[in-house]
């Protein structure tokens, strides 16, 4: 992967932005992790590494040149790109109570919805407030999953509209199947994409 920063862009708006500098709604922080196909990670928290953070579209442009494409990821990789403050993990009292939003991907088609997703995202075109954490792509073998992280799973109208907004920016085709799964969930059954809600 390639060098960055470790810490790159300033704050979300008002004083002290300077002049050229176009400030993000939220700060945001992008995350990666991998693991050799077939071998455990005991700490998953751990097991993440930071990139960098950014609150203004010069800071993302400035990191997002610099990373690897998806398509160049090895098997079992996973780019995370969340809030600054939230921790990509199920635990996170951001994210307890939310769950996600699932994609699954053919492989070859993850560079260009990842890249669709994150500028959704960031440019902050769900329009559902503070209701988005973050969004993951999860490289694998057979397929790619993309997801995004919300955090009010009970919220049935703003999840509608957060698989509605996905749906759109993505320009994914009418009959694509969107799953749910709460963290909870997670929790309870320790997997990320399996038993969960499927939507046609």
């Amino acid at each position: 992967m390639a060098a960055t920063p470790a810490a790159i862009g300033g704050g979300g708006g008002g004083a002290g932005v300077s002049p050229g500098i176009h400030p993000l709604q939220f700060n945001w922080v992008f995350w990666f992790m991998h693991r050799a196909p077939g071998s455990k990670i005991l700490n998953y928290e751990s097991s993440m590494k930071r990139i960098a953070g950014f609150g203004s579209v010069e800071a993302f442009w400035g990191i997002y040149s610099h990373l690897r494409r998806p398509h160049e990821l090895p098997h079992v990789s996973d780019y995370h790109l969340f809030k600054k403050g939230v921790r990509p993990v199920w635990e996170d009292p951001v994210n307890i109570n939310g769950g996600k939003w699932i994609v699954r991907l053919k492989k070859g088609l993850a560079s260009r919805y990842w890249e669709n997703l994150v500028m959704a995202v960031i440019g902050d075109q769900f329009d559902v407030g503070e209701e988005i954490c973050g969004i993951v792509l999860s490289i694998r073998g057979a397929e790619d999953i993309l997801s995004i992280w919300n955090q009010s799973a009970d919220e049935g109208r703003i999840n509608l509209k957060i698989r509605d907004t996905m749906k759109r920016v993505l320009n994914l085709p009418a009959d694509t199947i969107m799953e749910y799964k709460s963290h909870n969930d997670a929790l309870k059954d320790n997997t990320s994409f399996r038993n969960t809600d499927v939507f046609r």
